[in-house]
């Protein structure tokens, strides 16, 4: 099976929460002490050659692990391609001539756990890992209420500055006095996920990537000191659609590729560019998938069915909870890693987990090997349920994504 390996997430210089911290850093900030997140780039050890990982294989930060600080530079440019997974752009990257010629450099970080948008736009926002910041999944419990939310869209959702009370990376550099400007589409701004991951700064709303990348050099020269975050998501969205081994997923790379490299020849002198991503994909064919809907034994003592096909939470009736893991094991033990809450908590998934966040977690836990998944027709809408490229889980395809660095032309 091609996706069987579990990529144990890691939450410090090797993680996605790594990135947006040194990036500051970089610029001069003095950021707070995030947990489970140090300073600096990923080590030399993990290019391509491949991810250390703790010797517990917990994914928290390992004694006397090595970074190696980025380049100060007066101002920075990031940019997150939605999708844009580490082997995807391995095996894909004849679509991308300019990200290819960065590779031989590029970093391989992990996402985190689940490897989905609003998980790692926690982390990534925050520096914090998800067990942390509590944006634990695209669907978790609400406490006390019994429901669940979705993160991402946030509908009907609670106070993002009360679910996620954290100072982000942006914020902290506004303070430092570093100008930060977030690009995106327009219904990003105040939205309930931008709020809790990634306030702070100014916001420019851009419909085009080519329109994006103008409002990001308007930024970027504008002030001396500038930090501007690029947003970029219609890559997941053709890798949902069409799946990420098409035709069409190609096609959005090339395109995506050519802005970036207008965008590294245009920006100042002394203007360091990052590109990385917030997870990576897999096609997951529907004649392997198991649908909940038309699944009694499966379905039984569980109340909700959080998370995503790929990366299930399962919050149980009472004490029910004993009974569905042995069920869920028997039946897909082989087809997926099955941790009860308290296991996926002390195996480091979701990185150091505060007490006020830990509810949030379902009492079982489910992340999908090879290209298999678990729907819920009675709740998912259909357009979900056709979609063919999915991601949430701990195989590399979904958790590694690139980590790219141009360094400021001129020093700081």
């Amino acid at each position: 099976m091609p996706h069987e390996r579990l990529l144990p997430p890691r939450y410090d210089a090797d993680g996605l929460a790594g990135v947006l911290p040194a990036v500051a850093e970089s610029l001069g900030v003095s950021l707070e002490v995030s947990a489970g997140a140090s300073r600096g780039v990923p080590s030399a050890a993990n290019g391509a050659g491949g991810l250390p990982v703790s010797p517990t294989g917990s994914g928290t930060e390992s004694a006397g692990h090595r970074t190696v600080p980025l380049p100060p530079s007066r101002r920075a440019v990031v940019v997150l391609v939605d999708g844009l997974g580490y082997e995807l752009i391995r095996r894909r990257g004849g679509h991308a001539p300019f990200l290819r010629s960065l590779l031989p450099a590029a970093h391989r970080v992990t996402a985190g756990f689940p490897s989905t948008t609003a998980t790692s736009m926690g982390t990534f926002g925050t520096g914090l890992s998800p067990g942390a910041h509590g944006l634990l999944g695209y669907e978790v419990l609400v406490p006390g209420e019994d429901r669940l939310v979705n993160e991402l869209s946030w509908e009907d959702g609670p106070d993002p500055l009360t679910w996620q009370p954290r100072p982000t990376v942006f914020e902290q550099a506004e303070r430092a006095g570093v100008r930060v400007t977030r690009v995106g589409p327009a219904f990003f701004e105040g939205s309930g996920l931008t709020q809790a991951a990634l306030r702070g700064g100014r916001f420019s709303a851009a419909s085009t990537l080519a329109d994006r990348v103008d409002a990001s050099l308007t930024a970027v020269r504008t002030d001396a000191r500038a930090l501007v975050y690029l947003y970029w998501g219609d890559l997941d969205k053709v890798g949902h659609v069409h799946g990420c081994q098409s035709w069409e997923w190609g096609d959005e790379l090339e395109a995506i590729d050519a802005e970036l490299a207008r965008l590294v020849a245009s920006v100042p002198r002394d203007t360091a560019v990052y590109i990385t991503a917030d997870h990576g994909m897999v096609d997951a064919p529907h004649a392997l998938r198991i649908d909940l809907a038309h699944d009694v034994e499966l379905a039984t003592g569980v109340r909700h069915v959080g998370g995503e096909p790929r990366a299930l939470q399962l919050y149980c009736e009472s004490g029910t909870a004993a009974d569905v893991e042995q069920t869920w094991r028997e039946r897909v033990g082989e087809r997926a890693w099955i941790r009860t809450r308290d296991q996926a908590v002390a195996q480091g998934w979701f990185g150091p987990v505060s007490e006020v966040n830990l509810p949030r977690i379902g009492d079982l836990v489910v992340a999908m090997r090879d290209n298999f998944a678990i729907v819920d027709s009675r709740r998912a809408r259909p357009q979900l349920l056709a979609l063919i490229g999915l991601h949430g889980s701990l195989t590399a395809e979904e958790s590694a994504v690139p980590f790219f660095h141009v360094p400021a032309r001129d020093s700081a």
